[in-house]
């Protein structure tokens, strides 16, 4: 039935399920005075009904006549008792009047309409004149029929309010929506049987526990919007674990604001792979107050709470790493190895592929969850690939397999001459190397004889230097761990006190560029000085082939240029720049290469960047991860200078900090 079919509602059986089900809510020892009592014996919360003419007398009073569903309710009761859990008394006939802003809040609302407040703002205002009120004994909680907020069956809008909620008034279709929003809350009030309360059952809590049930098996065999539709009707009558059931998806479809996971975190059996996104979401935003973490955890026992803190360090250091059991902890962490060099697409690929392996922790956990907080795997996670994963038959269940989301890496290098986000990378430059590990990179393109973490395996690769956070000026041989790039930018300038104008280090992410090569690429580079350069791809070339690209063709307030230099074998073997409106130019450029193509028309822009950059990748066969360098995490050094010394006679500038 939706919210304006009243014609369909059945008063009388919702109203007498709804006075059953109080009645056997009640304890013995609960405080009630004699009219509650006598409603109780009776299993009637209501009064006799209204007839047509003192329906008729109340409409002539007022003078309108009321709304469809509010007659139909006078024509079973006139009136209600506990309506909800704050409104003791409803009015009946003999009750109901115009509010006439009696409460003073249309002074205390129309206050805060400053002078630009549109002519909604100003009418919600006005309720507090124009509404009639229901409430008749209330915990400061209003109830008003909106005469002017009418459908087209004729029913009228209700608008309920608190002074002790922090929240503007609150919309309901009509009067019987209004009542079955009550009788959700009268059930969520008293679900959950603690404290000595007697446990609630009745038939509406079986009928909803059995749909829970049934949700879950739904949820697993990747039918996840019936399963959310259950569970969402559940939590609104304030089933245990309803809510926690359905916070999994929700936040695997990329919802956090009021996600935790209620009544299942705290669950020693859940905790371990709840507790890393609710604590990844409340280290991004608590700024080191932890009051709101321990409020949602209230009731968790030591070990768990234990565990909650520790894992939040380790969030808060970058350090936690998730692991799960089986063939799917065996995928996460080959997704693992795949992310951190940026291969994020192959990531999801290798994780996507084993969810049909995923063990469940126990009958109430979903989905995994615990990787949307992994530094290197939470990149991972989209809307779009949180209802693939949702889509997919695991735990033990069968189904269809879901449609795949696509690929979020263009494969290419034509993605850089688009603007970002923040219309910041205006200028780019990076190293290609073939045929050698992005671990070897260091040892190519930085000063000292470090080995680069050369062991593979991903903790000895990271280490402390300018790109980890310690701002020296030698040692860049090593590796920091995976950073987003404004962690990397932010750590190496740390601390730094010198800066000179002819000293070029470049932090630069690293990772795979596509089979068989690996990028070094720094997305703020320095101003490009051609009389200086010293192009990286010489000494990176031993042995090898490598390739150096450095644009600016949309570089601001300064004349645009491009870098291309490949060289093998520590020789370099052609090689173009691009500066002052001019070409130079050396070696044997191949003809998809030659720079007369792109130069000589216009003002050279991102056109002519994109088309270079398509080139570039189809002479070589390579791309650059589009989403690990702008979104995910990737592994950084500082490179040696990309300027050589200044000769005779050349000045520069230094500036020291103090």
């Amino acid at each position: 039935m939706t919210e304006t079919d009243t014609a369909a509602f059945d008063w009388q059986s919702f109203l007498r399920r709804w006075s059953g089900e109080w009645a056997d809510s009640l304890t013995d020892d609960e405080r009630r005075d004699e009219d509650d009592e006598t409603a109780r014996q009776a299993r009637w919360l209501g009064f006799p009904p209204a007839s047509e003419e003192r329906i008729a007398a109340m409409e002539e009073r007022l003078g309108r006549r009321m709304p469809p569903s509010y007659r139909e309710f006078l024509g079973v009761s006139d009136g209600w008792r506990h309506a909800g859990g704050f409104v003791w008394l409803l009015a009946g006939t003999g009750d109901a009047r115009w509010h006439d802003n009696a409460s003073g809040l249309a002074d205390i609302f129309e206050e805060y309409l400053d002078e630009d407040a549109d002519p909604e703002e100003r009418r919600e205002a006005d309720l507090w004149r124009r509404g009639l009120q229901l409430d008749v004994e209330s915990d400061v909680t209003h109830v008003l029929l909106d005469p002017e907020d009418v459908d087209e069956n004729g029913e009228w809008a209700v608008y309920t309010w608190s002074s002790w909620r922090a929240a503007p008034p609150e919309r309901h279709a009509d009067f019987a929506a209004f009542m079955r929003e009550m009788y959700r809350e009268f059930h969520s009030l008293r679900a959950g049987g603690s404290g000595g309360e007697p446990d609630f059952v009745n038939d509406t809590t079986r009928r909803l526990d059995a749909q829970m049930e049934q949700a879950r098996l739904d949820a697993r065999r990747g039918d996840w919007e019936r399963a959310a539709k259950a569970l969402n009707e559940a939590k609104e009558y304030g089933r245990p674990r309803a809510a926690g059931l359905g916070d999994q998806m929700r936040r695997l479809l990329g919802q956090t604001s009021g996600v935790y996971f209620e009544d299942l975190v705290t669950d020693p059996r859940y905790a371990p792979d709840l507790l890393p996104p609710l604590v990844a979401e409340h280290a991004a935003h608590a700024h080191r107050d932890d009051s709101t973490l321990t409020y949602h955890l209230r009731g968790a026992d030591e070990d768990v709470m234990s565990l909650a803190y520790a894992t939040l360090e380790q969030v808060r250091g970058g350090t936690y790493r998730y692991t799960a059991a089986g063939p799917f902890g065996e995928a996460v962490e080959r997704a693992r190895e795949l992310a951190r060099w940026g291969d994020t697409d192959g990531a999801w690929q290798t994780l996507r592929e084993a969810v049909p392996r995923w063990e469940p922790l126990g009958p109430d956990h979903l989905a995994p969850l615990g990787w949307v907080a992994d530094p290197l795997l939470g990149p991972l996670a989209t809307p779009e690939r949180g209802r693939e994963l949702l889509s997919t038959p695991r735990g033990g269940q069968a189904g269809e397999a879901p449609t795949r989301t696509a690929r979020l890496d263009p494969g290419d290098l034509a993605w850089l001459a688009e603007p970002d986000p923040g219309n910041n990378r205006r200028t780019f430059r990076f190293v290609l190397v073939e045929g050698v590990d992005p671990e070897d990179l260091p040892r190519r393109l930085a000063d000292g004889d470090g080995d680069g973490g050369r062991d593979g395996g991903g903790d000895a690769a990271r280490g402390k230097d300018e790109g980890g956070g310690e701002g020296g000026d030698e040692g860049g041989a090593v590796l920091s761990e995976p950073l987003t790039s404004w962690e990397a930018r932010r750590r190496w300038l740390h601390g730094r006190r010198e800066f000179s104008s002819y000293d070029d280090k470049a932090l630069v992410s690293v990772g795979r560029a596509g089979p068989g090569w690996s990028f070094a690429f720094d997305g703020e580079p320095s101003s490009f000085g051609p009389q200086r350069f010293v192009s990286p791809a010489t000494r990176a070339s031993e042995g090898t082939r490598a390739v150096v690209v450095w644009s600016g063709l949309r570089a601001p307030h300064v004349e645009p240029y491009f870098h291309l230099s490949v060289a093998r074998d520590g020789a370099e073997q052609y090689a173009f720049t691009y500066a002052d409106g001019e070409v130079r130019r050396s070696g044997e450029i191949p003809s998809a290469l030659d720079p007369s193509r792109f130069f000589g028309g216009p003002r050279a822009g991102a056109e002519t960047e994109r088309a270079l950059l398509a080139a570039v990748a189809g002479e070589f066969g390579v791309h650059l991860p589009r989403h690990a360098l702008t979104r995910g995490r990737l592994h950084t050094f500082t490179t040696r200078s990309w300027t050589r010394p200044p000769g005779e006679g050349e000045t520069y500038t230094v500036i020291r900090l103090t």
